[in-house]
C-alpha cells in the first residue's frame, strides 16, 4: 500500500455506476484500483476499455461524444493546460457547416507549447505559444472561435469548406472578421491561395454586416438620416477621404473601423491605423467631428453607439462652423 491508496478502497462496481465513466489511471489508483485490476477489466470482451494512454472508459461499447471529449482533455491535461479546438470546438459552438461530433474522426486539443505530448488515438495535439482564455461550451473547455477556426483551416485544403467556415463565423455572430484574420495571420495561413480567397469574401461579408447594423442603428434609435457612403472633398481642393455616414448640417462624420488587413504583417495594421488617424485629424481641423465605431461595438452595444452619435450631433451647435466641404457618392 502506498500513500495514494485510500485506507478503505471504493468497490469497482461503484466506479461503473458513477456518472464519471471516464477516468485516468491516477484517478483509478486513488480509488484503490490496482494496475492489475485495470488490465483485467480491459481484456478483450471485458467491461472496461482503454481509450487513450492512461485514460479508460468504464463501460463496454463505443464512447459517446461527451466521453470522447472528456477523454481527450484528460489525456492532454485539465484546466488551463488544455482545451478543445479545431472542428470539434466549432461543432460544440454549433456551426452548421461542421459535422456533429460523432461524425468527426479527430479531436484537436490545444496545449501550451512546452507540454510534452504526442498525438494519440483520435486526439491531435495543437500547440500555442500563448494559450487563449478558454470558453466553456456545454461544460467543455473550448478555444475561442477565431483560434478554433485557425486550427481547423490549417488542416483543410478545400476552398469551399474554408469559405463556409469563415463566413459562418461572422454571419452567425460568433466573432468579428478582424479577429479571424488576426488568428489566420498568426498561424501563417495567409500564404495559401484558397485561404486568401476565403478571407477576401469574409472581409466583404463582415463589412456588409457592419453596414447593415449601422443602418439599423440610425433607423431604430431615432437618429436623423445621414448621407450614406460619401467621399468628402474641399471645393476645388484635395480629396479628404471617404466616410460611411455624414450629417452635413451637423458637420459630423462616421466611419466603421473594420481594420483586418489580409496581407500578413503587423506593419499593414499600423499603416492602416496611421491612415485613419491622418484622415481624422484633417477632418477635425476643418471642424468636422469624426465618430469611429467598430463592427464589434455595432454588434454588442448598438444602443450605446447610437448615444455616442446623438451626443456628437447635439454638441455640434457649440462648435465653430465647419469649413464647407463637398460630399460625393462613393
Amino acid at each position: 500500500m502506498n500513500h495514494n491508496t485510500p485506507l478503505t478502497p471504493r468497490p469497482l462496481d461503484h466506479l461503473s455506476r458513477n456518472q464519471r465513466r471516464i477516468m485516468t489511471a491516477r484517478q483509478l489508483r486513488e480509488h484503490g484500483v490496482t494496475a492489475g485490476a485495470v488490465a483485467e477489466r480491459c481484456r478483450p470482451g471485458g467491461p472496461w476499455q482503454q481509450l487513450l494512454p492512461q485514460v479508460y472508459l468504464l463501460h463496454s461499447g463505443p464512447p459517446t461524444s461527451d466521453e470522447r471529449l472528456q477523454a481527450a482533455l484528460l489525456y492532454a491535461g485539465s484546466g488551463a493546460e488544455a482545451m478543445v479546438t479545431g472542428l470539434a470546438a466549432l461543432a460544440l459552438h454549433r456551426f452548421s457547416s461542421v459535422p456533429p461530433l460523432l461524425g468527426l474522426e479527430r479531436i484537436d486539443v490545444l496545449v501550451p507549447r512546452q507540454r510534452r505530448l504526442r498525438d494519440a488515438g483520435e486526439v491531435t495535439i495543437r500547440r500555442a505559444h500563448v494559450m487563449p482564455e478558454a470558453e466553456e461550451v456545454s461544460g467543455v473547455a473550448c478555444a475561442p472561435v477565431p483560434r478554433a477556426l485557425a486550427d481547423a483551416v490549417a488542416e483543410l485544403d478545400d476552398p469551399e469548406t474554408v469559405r463556409r467556415l469563415l463566413t459562418e463565423a461572422v454571419v452567425g455572430g460568433h466573432c468579428e472578421a478582424a479577429a479571424v484574420v488576426r488568428e489566420l495571420r498568426q498561424a501563417q495561413l495567409l500564404s495559401r491561395p484558397h485561404v486568401v480567397e476565403a478571407v477576401d469574401a469574409l472581409l466583404a461579408e463582415g463589412r456588409a454586416i457592419a453596414e447593415d447594423r449601422l443602418y439599423q442603428m440610425v433607423r431604430c434609435h431615432g437618429l436623423p438620416d445621414p448621407l450614406w457612403n460619401v467621399d468628402l472633398r474641399v471645393p476645388g481642393g484635395p480629396r479628404l477621404g471617404d466616410v460611411d455616414a455624414f450629417w452635413p448640417e451637423h458637420s459630423v462624420a462616421l466611419e466603421i473601423d473594420a481594420r483586418a488587413s489580409r496581407q500578413g504583417q503587423r506593419q499593414d495594421d499600423d499603416e492602416m491605423w496611421s491612415e485613419y488617424a491622418r484622415k481624422r485629424e484633417h477632418l477635425e481641423r476643418l471642424g468636422i467631428t469624426v465618430v469611429h465605431v467598430t463592427p464589434k461595438k455595432l454588434r454588442e452595444s448598438l444602443e450605446q453607439q447610437a448615444t455616442v452619435v446623438r451626443t456628437a450631433l447635439m454638441a455640434s451647435t457649440d462648435h465653430t462652423p465647419a469649413a464647407y466641404v463637398v460630399a460625393l457618392p462613393r
